[in-house]
């Protein structure tokens, strides 16, 4: 955290909203520092209301050059329109305290295990079994 300036510095990608550049099951690798977030960057957003963050793509920014603060507005690069159906209830752009970081990398379908752990529970608990069933038989 302290080096990547986010509290959460790696993401699952978990839909095919980024598509063709990100795939479902991607990792994002995620940066964050005090620059202004410009149109064009790929950027992971948390919403009021909603639990899970979301990766899409800023497509413009409106400076308040009165108090330095930004409205931000995103996009999936595979959907047709801006994400204000997706944000708040009422809410048109975000702001710069709704931005969890910036994506710097990525790893190509990493991310599938936790897919399939979070869509399939049962997948966990044999996964979990198998595991234990490894600790106890190295111990013998």
């Amino acid at each position: 955290m302290v080096v990547t300036g986010t509290e959460s510095p790696l993401v699952v990608v978990l839909s095919e909203s980024m598509e063709p550049g990100f795939k479902r099951g991607d990792i994002l690798f995620l940066h964050m520092n005090k620059d202004p977030v410009r149109a064009g960057e790929i950027v992971v957003f948390n919403v009021d209301g909603r639990d899970i963050p979301i990766v899409h793509r800023v497509i413009k920014v409106h400076e308040r050059h009165d108090t330095a603060e930004a409205d931000i507005l995103t996009k999936g690069d595979n959907n047709p329109r801006d994400d204000r159906l997706l944000y708040a209830h009422g809410q048109l752009w975000l702001q710069q305290q709704h931005i969890v970081g910036r994506a710097i990398g990525y790893l190509p379908y990493a991310g599938w295990l936790t897919i399939a752990m979070t869509e399939k529970p049962v997948f966990k608990y044999v996964l979990i079994g198998a595991l234990g069933l490894l600790v106890v038989a190295s111990k013998e």
